[in-house]
């Protein structure tokens, strides 16, 4: 991808908070072709509001989201956190964003300083390497034009991660299959070593493909109109260090959906097999007679 149109730069400068008072902050918001604002540039942007106020070498261990409301893509939002807790191990930050005078999300976030300790993880499971693997090809133009605005712009923009599906599916025309999906994904350049940034990035990622595993034995997706779907929570734990500039493999099942809301988790793996990382999300899922809309 050449630098002209990579859209890596744009979000690392969509990371990069202006900060307004010591524990305030502003973050700009990003049309993807999502509704409203994606819930990974928030995850992402209140990580790096928390992780500024850390002035030790403690790293984010687990973050813990509510999404409280939809948020306007139009605007900025501000963050403020609180610091909560500082002892002689972990810290714990809550951050709530702001729109329109309104908290949109709010989270926790416990940091660590480094210790020795026992240890031991899940294996990865047996897939082919992302390199054995083929990205998506594009949507064909006339079915492209055929498609809502918002759907148009998120199926044509070429994104800041590569993203390459052990066992593909079509969104647009999605079949009933178990719950469950393998996903290798990385930032499609290389940046900087700052652990930090590498975490950001991962929060924004963590929240591409997750809850959309829940909808695979229905046989909907969230590109059909009649398709309301939306994140309710998030949690991320940081076990081991990584760089999001590199493959991982984003392990996802989805063990339960009721009463209108759908359960996935994850396991995020590095090329080597090592965990790095793992998430949950509940989020909401409904089919809403189209008739009435």
């Amino acid at each position: 991808m050449s630098p002209m149109t990579s859209t890596v730069p744009e979000l690392l400068e969509l990371l990069t908070l202006e900060r307004l008072e010591e524990n305030i902050f502003r973050g700009q918001s990003r049309d993807i072709g999502t509704k409203f604002v994606f819930g990974g540039q928030v995850l992402g942007q209140s990580l790096s509001a928390a992780q500024a106020t850390i002035s030790d070498d403690r790293a984010a261990h687990s973050i813990h989201a509510y999404f409280l409301k939809a948020g306007d893509i139009e605007h900025p939002i501000v963050y403020t956190v609180d610091r909560a807790r500082d002892g002689g191990s972990f810290s714990v930050r809550r951050v709530t964003a702001i729109q329109h005078g309104q908290p949109i999300f709010f989270m926790a976030a416990s940091f660590q300083k480094h210790e020795d300790g026992a240890e031991h993880q899940m294996s990865m499971p047996e897939v082919p390497k992302p390199d054995e693997l083929e990205a998506a090809p594009p949507v064909a133009p006339d079915v492209l034009a055929n498609l809502p605005v918002k759907v148009q712009r998120w199926l044509s923009r070429q994104g800041p991660f590569e993203f390459r599906h052990v066992y593909p599916r079509d969104e647009l025309n999605p079949p009933k299959r178990p719950p469950f999906q393998q996903v290798w994904f990385k930032l499609s350049e290389r940046v900087g070593d700052n652990p930090e940034l590498h975490r950001a990035l991962l929060a924004y990622a963590s929240d591409f493909h997750l809850l959309g595993t829940a909808t695979f034995p229905h046989g909907i997706s969230y590109y059909q109109p009649n398709v309301v779907m939306a994140s309710l929570d998030h949690v991320l734990y940081f076990h081991r260090p990584f760089r999001a500039d590199e493959w991982l493999l984003y392990s996802i099942d989805s063990p339960t959906a009721q009463n209108s809301r759908g359960f996935a988790r994850g396991l995020i793996f590095d090329i080597e097999g090592r965990l790095v990382a793992s998430t949950s999300q509940e989020g909401l899922i409904r089919v809403v007679d189209e008739k009435k809309e």
